[in-house]
Order: structure tokens, then C-alpha cells, then sequence
């Protein structure tokens, strides 16, 4: 049996700090959406106490499995009404940490998963 390492996905999260993520070769200053087939795509939404379905809406459109939402180095909650929309379409919705986001993002891509990742920097 041979065993051989895949290369990393061009959208596999190899760096994380406070204000930057490094996605395959490219360092991101801003808050950022992150598919596995999808370049990285600019987020322009807010707060997270403030986000709504509406503000997921390309988002959705990519039909996830799964959306983990990065919430920045401390853990907030988004608005209940936001989970319910997104159970009520069948997706995971999870939120973390951004570093947290990231692992867990990169495990997924690596199960080939249909996952997003939102990440507030």
C-alpha cells in the first residue's frame, strides 16, 4: 500500500491571526466567505447579533450541507431566528471562534464535505 499526502486545497486554511487568514497562498485582511470549490469571497455583513438570513442569501444559493460561522476571537451568538432558518432548510449551522471555524472548515474539505465557512477577522 502506498500513502501519499494530497496537496492542500486552494481554499485550505493554512494560517490564522487576529485581522488575517492565510487561504492556500493568499492572506485575507477581511471578513471573508470560503467554499471548497469557490474562490474567497468578500463578506460585507456586520455584527453577528445583527446577521439575518437575508445576509446568507449567495450563500444559500451554493445549496451547504453545512455553514460554520466564524465569529471572530470571542464567541458571540447570532439571533435564534437565524438558526431556525437555517434547520428549517436542513443546514448545519455552527458557530466558534474563527480559528475554530478554520480547523474544523479544513476537516470538512478534507471529507468532502459541502461546507462554507464565514469568518469575521
Amino acid at each position: 500500500m502506498q500513502i501519499a499526502r494530497d496537496p492542500n486545497s486552494s481554499v485550505t486554511v493554512r494560517h490564522v491571526e487576529p485581522g488575517e487568514v492565510r487561504i492556500g497562498q493568499r492572506t485575507v485582511t477581511t471578513d471573508v466567505v470560503i467554499t471548497p470549490d469557490r474562490d474567497v469571497l468578500d463578506w460585507p455583513a456586520g455584527n453577528v447579533e445583527q446577521l439575518d438570513e437575508s445576509d446568507f442569501s449567495s450563500l444559500l444559493a451554493q445549496d451547504p450541507e453545512v455553514i460554520l460561522l466564524g465569529t471572530g476571537w470571542e464567541s458571540a451568538t447570532p439571533p435564534r431566528e437565524l438558526v431556525f432558518a437555517m434547520a428549517r432548510r436542513g443546514i448545519g449551522f455552527e458557530t466558534m471562534t474563527t480559528p475554530a471555524a478554520c480547523r474544523t472548515f479544513n476537516i470538512l474539505v478534507q471529507e468532502e464535505r459541502r461546507a462554507a465557512a464565514v469568518l469575521l477577522l
